[in-house]
């Protein structure tokens, strides 16, 4: 049979002679721990072999019976392997043994086991496996701020899909779309989580091994809460403002020199924490770029703006602390003042983010080590501002935080899929990110070199042939065509966001040659055959995806090479074609999405049909 396409692939595989044939009649036999701490696992196992090897399996937690009539022995047992989430498998003639200390590592080496099975059907192929995370906290982090909050059939759908890769940490980055039942002007269009589906997720989690971590942010992207008459007063500025990527207008951070900042917060937190069973929570306090350029300008004067914020940051740490958490926090801001470092509890989370192949992990994560801060690496996705995503970048970044994390000691690596300006990248766009940091997050060494394309292809869109990871894969190239590459973006995504931006300093873009490279990279798609409940679904993202591209390549060649005679056809051909992309990007928002933040992010799309009014002046 052809070789195995496990994801993440494990630490110690060795193959066996001999393939184990599956036959009606077995049983799992579930030993060492109360069967229930086993029950959801093992049902797991009972689906696939149905689905995939048309046996049905009955659970059991006796041994008596024939010989050979037990298939599957899920053993809890403390002497097993060495690392708590560790787990064995062998497959051999005699049946399937799954052994792990804790019942994680039994639902992990059932992830496996089910990987081979959906590959191998019901002869399977002898074998033993040693496995093992690098990382004992393996997260992802999905933006349901800016401007997508998805509905619960998304994130059930997900959650199922990363623990698969045994994934076992999950954070929905929020500003203000949790339904805060004291400030419901804040969410009123926002669609937000209720707190009774924050509860039915935390129980879904659970059942998964997964945990899932609250996430308000609590200083800086409070402008959603700050825009409004009843919060206005807590804002550090109101006016413009001078952030690293130039200009901005407040208000953007909380006020850390007003007490009723903290007084707010402390609210959000008495209400929102006991949705929650994780004993984790990300205060975010990230980019907090207005701080001393306001009403805190005299304090910074005087303590300097990272002892101003330090100071708000450890009131948010007392608050956490009252609340039996750890708190979490984004580590930018003290990055810039590593002589802070130092001054940070022991008992709390240092975040490292970075998104940039290049990111200095080396550099930052070596402040934390030294300084005794527990810490987590936070590659991204790099699928936000790209609107197909940055595939190259994404695995050097993904690479990068993994080597510097273990190198330093890092205790979790959290993938981060962010929103940024609309958040126009549609949800599969993100696959490749997820897939790559799960598998680089659980065994470094083992998947490093993996063939991304395949194994993407294979495990996030179920596509035996390679087509669609190669697709996602090729198509996440296309910024690179153009010939520019700004941080933490692409040119495409900006010719549609700002295209009356100076383009003197840059080198000549070249939209044709994106243009083929969009037209080289979806090609495959003909050929793929997913089996995803949602394939049509995902093809007539893809397809949009490659609308939007293509028309900012035009758009590019428009701005670019204006011709005065062609101008206003060209126009109107643009205007048509960006009216019908909106048409379908409203309708396939709303097939994973709900309705609150569409009419922003729609905004930002109608901000450029506007342009091919005839009656503007040409460029």
């Amino acid at each position: 049979m052809e070789s195995l396409s496990l994801l993440p692939m494990p630490q110690s595989l060795t193959m066996l002679p001999g393939m184990y044939v599956a036959t009606s009649a077995q049983r799992i036999l579930l030993q060492g721990t109360a069967p229930g701490d086993l029950l959801f696992t093992a049902r797991r196992l009972q689906n696939a072999l149905r689905a995939c090897a048309g046996v049905e399996w009955e659970l059991t937690a006796t041994p008596e019976g024939p010989p050979g009539e037990i298939g599957a022995t899920l053993r809890v047992a403390a002497d097993s392997v060495i690392h708590p989430q560790g787990y064995a498998l062998t497959i051999k003639d005699g049946g399937i043994i799954i052994e792990a200390p804790e019942p994680a590592g039994i639902f992990y080496g059932v992830c496996t086991l089910i990987q081979i099975i959906e590959q191998s059907g019901r002869s399977l192929p002898c074998l033993h496996i040693n496995d093992h995370p690098d990382f004992a906290a393996r997260g992802v982090m999905i933006d349901i701020s800016r401007d997508k909050v998805p509905t619960m059939e998304t994130l059930l759908m997900l959650i199922d899909m990363l623990a698969g890769w045994k994934i076992n940490q999950v954070q929905l980055y929020t500003e203000h779309t949790f339904a805060y039942r004291n400030h419901p002007d804040v969410w009123a269009r926002a669609s937000p989580l209720t707190g009774e589906e924050v509860l039915a997720l935390d129980a879904y989690c659970k059942e998964r091994f997964i945990e899932l971590v609250p996430n308000q942010n609590s200083f800086g992207h409070m402008h959603r809460w700050l825009i409004h008459p009843r919060y206005a007063a807590l804002a550090e500025i109101h006016g413009e403002f001078q952030a690293p990527w130039g200009v901005m207008r407040g208000p953007f951070s909380l006020a850390p020199e007003d007490p009723d900042s903290l007084k707010l917060v402390r609210s959000l937190y008495d209400e929102l924490l006991p949705h929650f069973s994780s004993r984790l929570f990300n205060v975010g306090c990230d980019e907090t770029v207005d701080l001393g350029q306001g009403r805190s300008r005299d304090a910074c004067a005087q303590r300097g703006v990272g002892r101003v914020y330090l100071d708000f940051l450890l009131k948010l740490y007392d608050a956490v602390k009252q609340h039996e958490r750890t708190m979490m926090f984004w580590g930018d801001i003290v990055n810039n003042h590593p002589e802070l470092i130092d001054e940070l509890p022991r008992d709390l989370i240092a975040l490292e983010w970075g998104y940039e192949a290049d990111h200095p992990f080396d550099r930052h994560c070596a402040h934390y080590a030294a300084a005794g801060i527990p810490f987590y690496v936070c590659p991204g996705t790099s699928s936000w501002q790209s609107i197909a995503g940055r595939t190259d970048n994404t695995l050097g970044n993904l690479r990068n935080a993994a080597e510097n994390g273990l190198k330093h000691g890092a205790i979790g690596y959290l993938i981060t899929d962010w929103g940024d300006m609309g958040h126009w990248q549609v949800l599969p766009i993100s696959f490749l990110g997820f897939a790559v940091g799960a598998a680089f997050a659980w065994a470094y060494a083992a998947n490093r070199d993996m063939n991304v394309p395949a194994a993407v292809s294979r495990h996030a869109f179920t596509d035996p042939t390679g087509a669609m990871g190669q697709v996602a894969y090729d198509l996440g190239n296309v910024y690179r065509a153009v010939g520019y590459e700004p941080p933490n973006s692409s040119v495409l995504f900006w010719v549609l966001q700002a295209p009356d931006s100076d383009a003197r300093d840059l080198p000549p873009l070249d939209f044709d040659r994106a243009l083929d490279a969009i037209n080289a990279a979806i090609q495959p798609i003909a050929v793929e055959r997913m089996i995803r409940p949602d394939a049509p679904l995902i093809l007539q993202e893809f397809d949009n995806t490659v609308r939007l591209l293509r028309h900012a390549c035009r758009l590019g060649q428009l701005l670019t090479q204006p011709d005065g005679a062609s101008a206003l056809p060209r126009r109107r051909l643009l205007n048509d074609d960006m009216r019908e992309i909106i048409r379908e990007y409203e309708r396939l928002w709303l097939a994973r999405n709900r309705l609150g933040g569409l009419s922003d992010s729609v905004a930002r799309l109608e901000r450029v049909r506007a342009r091919y009014n005839p009656q503007e002046q040409t460029p």
